[in-house]
């Protein structure tokens, strides 16, 4: 229980539908000199467990986090990637040493406020959050043993749908987990929210890094990443600018590069060899956009890849449209954005049936067929 109203509203339809539940907030590592929440948020989801009447712990997940998550993003940014925490903590943290601990702990199952509907396949018959109260039995500690397969679908929320963050999950995961809250939009969430009388049901949304929070990032990142200024160049060559370090920018940035003139500039590339930051004049510049993307570190839900090559649909960041593309095996060595070493892990090339803005290195392509999520990939 993070202290949401999501994750409240999850742990109260499991109550209501007859599972023991027990909340767990989780304690996650916090930079001392960056405000945050952290205190608030586990006094939120103390309060709404309280108000279900049911047991709430707190779990002290700080190393870890810093190890598997925070360390994680320092290091991407370093190396000029731009990289996703949110995802990196949901596979390490809440479906890693977290789901370990519940399972060791005695729990059947994990549960989590995620807008994303999972599809378990048994050999009788599926029972996942049926509107019927008929259709769904106290899980009994044998059922998650009898999954034979589980399919992750977009949500009944498109708008809130979270099936972007979660495509580094394994099935050995997924057979352990419910996302109560998947076959619901969100004001239908805020609704049960209020009338449950659930202390969380006006809180706002977080908006920030996962258990972090809003966070000045440039700010964060300069304590760990010393500055190496360089010129800021248009695409023909042109300085315009001088920059704090290729690390603290991203592809498709606008805010934060300090360029008059009244044009609108856009990270379009960063040339490591020169210490070069390119910008696109404009938001239609060509050099913002690009029809193929070199990916790697696959992981497919359902334990297998598909025959290549294979038409579906992707997206390159959270609530992007999704976009047709073909996936197909990279034959020809890829090479990173900094210039260096060849792309060992890079195995598959996507060709967009659209050429598409800002697809950006570090950050995660997931893909998608008749509204379920096949899996995803990282982009080099």
């Amino acid at each position: 229980m993070s202290g949401g109203v999501d994750s409240s509203v999850a742990a109260a339809l499991l109550k209501k539908r007859g599972f023991d539940v027990t909340g767990i907030h989780i304690k996650m590592w916090s930079d001392p000199d960056i405000p945050c929440t952290l205190k608030e948020d586990r006094l939120d989801a103390m309060r709404a467990a309280a108000h279900l009447k049911i047991p709430c712990e707190t779990w002290d997940f700080t190393d870890a986090y810093r190890r598997e998550v925070v360390d994680y993003m320092i290091r991407e940014y370093a190396a000029g990637r731009t990289p996703n925490p949110d995802i990196m903590c949901n596979r390490h943290i809440k479906f890693g040493i977290f789901l370990k601990r519940a399972r060791e702990a005695g729990a059947d199952c994990i549960a989590t406020g995620h807008y994303v509907r999972l599809e378990p396949e048994f050999p009788i018959s599926n029972y996942q959050f049926l509107k019927s109260s008929r259709a769904i039995e106290n899980l009994r500690i044998e059922n998650p043993l009898k999954i034979e397969n589980c399919k992750l679908k977009i949500a009944k929320d498109s708008n809130k749908d979270q099936s972007y963050f979660l495509w580094t999950l394994t099935q050995n995961q997924l057979k352990h987990c419910l996302f109560p809250v998947g076959e619901y939009t969100k004001p239908e969430v805020r609704d049960m929210a209020r009338k449950l009388g659930l202390p969380t049901a006006e809180k706002p949304d977080s908006q920030g890094i996962c258990f972090i929070g809003e966070i000045d990032l440039r700010r964060f990142l300069q304590k760990y990443i010393p500055k190496k200024s360089g010129v800021i160049e248009t695409a023909s060559g042109r300085g315009i600018g001088a920059h704090e370090g290729l690390a603290f920018y991203t592809i498709g940035q606008r805010q934060g590069l300090a360029i008059g003139g009244g044009i609108p500039y856009y990270v379009a590339e960063k040339d490591f060899s020169r210490n070069a930051l390119i910008v696109a004049e404009g938001p239609y510049d060509q050099k913002l956009f690009k029809k193929e993307a070199c990916v790697g570190e696959m992981n497919w839900i359902g334990g297998s890849p598909p025959k290549m090559p294979f038409s579906c649909e992707a997206r390159i960041r959270y609530r992007q449209p999704l976009q047709r593309c073909i996936v197909e095996t990279e034959t020809g060595n890829g090479k990173s954005e900094t210039g260096n070493s060849k792309l060992e892990t890079a195995s598959l090339k996507v060709v967009f049936s659209d050429a598409q803005r800002a697809v950006t290195p570090g950050q995660s392509i997931v893909f998608y067929k008749n509204h379920e999520m096949l899996g995803g990939a990282c982009i080099f």
